[in-house]
């Protein structure tokens, strides 16, 4: 269980100075540590705290949602420090007013071994190719969630998911969805298709139905940014599906067509 709550009354107190003008100074990129926002992201962190995938460092609550995330807070060992605050000092905290009051430091642990290695024999995987947009981000990983795919892959030009909005748009799913950040977007598609991965680009112009995908053990859904698309080189080297639309409109965005192109994949491969 955690700690006891200790009150803080001084905005400018040494020991929340990393929960200090959160939207001016997000911690992403930071030695992968980062700010999980909202009741239910906490409860994941609490979830990935226990196996081991991310390390809560500290939280930090409006005074008055500390007994109503009690629950949560006995899942957090009691070296995890737990501090509350009153509203006029949180917001001075943070820098705005934090309605939802729960907010807490957590921090991404290194595996030992690549997530490419650790996936199992039969698989569904997203790739993402430069996912700039940190709505769609975490939008990849809520659709990633609900249909069961194993992990996100993103190559070194997509943002990171850990930012704060992309974490708190997936609902906390980028911290339940293992997933791996670096590398260009070719190494990593040639990485995938080393270890038995049948890729598929996804592109308005795609040759094949996304409903015509035929099911097999290891499936990749490759997606890249709204407006470019996927680069020519991948998508020459790489199978490509489409999602049939209405004529006249150029595409959907990431976060809709991952969602719909994964439902179909899982649906094929009788995950859901």
């Amino acid at each position: 269980m955690a700690a006891a709550p200790v009150t803080i009354v001084d905005a400018a107190d040494p020991r929340i100075a990393e929960f200090r003008e959160i939207r001016e100074r997000d911690l992403t990129g930071r030695q992968g540590r980062f700010i999980a926002e909202g009741t239910v992201v906490l409860r994941m962190l609490a979830q990935a705290h226990r196996r081991g995938t991310f390390a809560a460092e500290k939280i930090l609550l409006l005074a008055n949602r500390a007994a109503g995330v009690a629950d949560i807070l006995a899942e957090f060992p009691d070296d995890v420090p737990v501090y509350i605050a009153e509203a006029e000092t949180l917001d001075g905290i943070v820098g705005f007013h934090l309605h939802r009051g729960v907010l807490a430091l957590g921090r991404k642990l290194s595996p030992e071994t690549s997530l490419l290695d650790r996936l199992p024999e039969q698989a569904l995987v997203i790739a993402g190719c430069g996912i700039s947009n940190h709505d769609n981000a975490g939008s990849m990983f809520r659709n990633a969630a609900a249909f069961k795919a194993d992990a996100i892959f993103l190559d070194e030009t997509s943002c990171d998911p850990l930012y704060r909005k992309a974490l708190r748009v997936s609902v906390g799913s980028v911290l339940s969805v293992p997933y791996e950040r670096s590398g260009s977007a070719l190494g990593l598609l040639s990485g995938l298709a080393e270890r038995g991965f049948d890729i598929w680009t996804l592109s308005p112009r795609g040759t094949v139905d996304i409903r015509d995908i035929p099911a097999s053990p290891r499936m990749a859904l490759v997606a890249g940014t709204e407006g470019e698309g996927l680069p020519a080189e991948i998508l020459a080297r790489f199978r490509s599906a489409r999602i049939p639309q209405s004529e006249g409109l150029d595409s959907l965005n990431v976060a809709t067509a991952t969602g719909i192109a994964l439902f179909s994949m899982a649906s094929a491969a009788k995950r859901i």
